[in-house]
């Protein structure tokens, strides 16, 4: 491929299906949809899922290399449908190495209501560091919903929107990151539904969630 290490692409395309099965491991997608893809690193280019395949029968060499304008430039499949929309992050966004889209089903509860999940557990704090923003309705396949993802997670800490009357798209530093975030994300959303089943959650106060979100973004885990 011209301009990009052959190497780097292989190994993006393993990489990005491997992460497909984790999102069918943690139950956020059904039948084909959803999608994950990677920025290739020093290229504009990213690795995506191609459109209407079965996670069963991904493949490295399923996977569709494309320009950061959505241009097929490796592959013999059709790429996702939302590739306008992630190539729109990359192109915006240069700090985001990596995109998911899931239609899990608490988080989609949140979209068909139109409401933001509200930050009500240490853990939310930890990984998004406010609540987890609504963004607008926007139709599927140009750039619109892309535009909607950049415009409310710029400036905004969570790596996760969940898109009014659609689902979520997370971003991250990498594929890995993004789906991890996908992940969180729906976890939040049922622990919150579920809390409002029981009465009002009680919201935790913005200086706490910042203490909470800049002991987890800096010192848990293995850190030099």
């Amino acid at each position: 491929m011209p301009g990009a290490p052959d190497g780097r692409v292989r190994a993006l395309r393993r990489t990005v299906t491997d992460l497909h099965a984790e999102l069918v491991r943690y139950g956020l997608v059904v039948w084909t949809a959803g999608n994950i893809s990677a920025r290739v690193p020093g290229r504009d280019l990213m690795v995506i899922k191609p459109s209407g395949v079965s996670y069963e029968d991904l493949s490295p060499e399923g996977m569709v290399v494309c320009d950061l304008e959505g241009t097929v430039v490796e592959g013999d499949l059709r790429p996702s449908s939302d590739t306008a929309a992630h190539a729109y992050v990359y192109r915006h966004m240069p700090e985001v190495g990596g995109v998911v889209h899931t239609h899990s089903a608490y988080a989609c509860a949140w979209a068909a209501r139109g409401e933001p999940v509200p930050c009500v557990l240490t853990a939310m704090a930890d990984e998004f560091g406010a609540e987890i923003p609504l963004g607008p309705f926007a139709p599927i396949g140009d750039d619109s919903i892309g535009r909607g993802i950049v415009g409310t997670l710029r400036g905004h800490r969570s790596p996760a929107v969940i898109m009014r009357n659609h689902g979520v798209f997370t971003i991250g530093a990498d594929a890995r990151a993004a789906v991890k975030a996908a992940v969180m994300c729906e976890d939040a959303a049922r622990a919150v539904h579920l809390a409002r089943q029981l009465g009002d959650p009680v919201p935790l106060r913005p200086d706490d969630i910042d203490r909470l979100y800049q002991r987890y973004q800096n010192a848990y885990g293995q850190r030099p």
